[in-house]
């Protein structure tokens, strides 16, 4: 009996995932199928049952659902735990179990660029969902140091604070984090900055980079956002978000079926589902 996966989010139309994921499983001889599914906060718990009752192998949750899913779930792996969001449900004999592979999904579309992680001075921009992952995950791995900067300092803290890992940390705003630049090999921006219909806006002003840095926005769709340009134009090594995409739902088709696939085959599908 062919095999139903889905996504969960609303809203939904946007998404890539099902375009991915189908080629995935035809090209791996695998029967199922993956559904986008609209689905509104306030039908949330309706929808875990009903997905449960028809017996789901598993599905992606995006926004808004990414925290308020857990509560629904019957068991959560430690990591998406301490995260506080699921990006990944999997059908276990029954049981929803749920995963976050967006930042182990990060760092392995990352480690294509840069192999080495621990010797990194890294700063994250953002304090959303995203840049917990991210920055919990890079905790986790064990960089020199990590910092965040937001607009709102006590958000970046709270993430510094409720980090399980340890690590060297500190947390600035926008305007401390812009005259600190030159002390990272990495800088990740995290926040909504720069996509459509701000595509013209930056999460701060890049300048005085450490010579050799390394510079990585989440954002994939424009490609290359005006803050990466920018990176570009101040001598920095930059990577868009069509990484962390991809391996992220990577890790969560290897949870699904016990195959880790073809990225570059997966990377090919989002780019020309992106028009080339």
């Amino acid at each position: 009996m062919k095999k139903l996966f889905a996504v969960i989010g609303d809203p939904i139309a946007h998404s890539m995932s099902p375009a991915m994921h189908n080629d995935l499983f035809q090209a791996n001889g695998i029967d199922a199928h993956y559904q986008p599914l609209h689905v509104k906060r306030e039908n949330l718990a309706d929808a875990i049952k009903g997905l449960k009752a028809i017996g789901i192998s598993g599905f992606n949750v995006t926004v808004p659902h990414k925290e308020t899913i857990m509560e629904h779930l019957d068991e959560l792996d430690p990591l998406a735990k301490s995260i506080g969001a699921v990006n990944t449900v999997v059908n276990m004999d029954g049981k929803f179990i749920g995963y976050n592979t967006d930042g182990s999904g990060f760092v392995r579309g990352l480690s294509e660029e840069l192999p080495s992680l621990h010797d990194k001075s890294v700063l994250v921009i953002g304090a959303g969902g995203a840049a917990r992952a991210i920055y919990f995950t890079l905790a986790k791995e064990g960089v020199a140091a990590l910092d965040i900067c937001n607009r709102t300092v006590s958000k970046a803290e709270l993430i510094a604070n409720e980090c399980p890992f340890s690590v060297q940390s500190n947390a600035y705003g926008i305007s401390e984090a812009e005259e600190r630049l030159g002390l990272y090999d990495l800088i990740i921006q995290t926040t909504p900055s720069g996509m459509a219909p701000a595509a013209q806006e930056t999460p701060l002003l890049i300048h005085n980079l450490k010579a050799g840095a390394f510079v990585s926005d989440i954002i994939y769709n424009p490609l290359e956002t005006r803050f990466l340009l920018e990176a570009k134009n101040n001598g920095a090594r930059t990577q868009n978000g069509l990484n962390m995409f991809v391996f992220q739902g990577a890790l969560a088709f290897e949870k699904w079926t016990g195959i880790f696939p073809d990225t570059q085959r997966m990377r090919q599908i989002v780019l020309s589902q992106l028009g080339g």
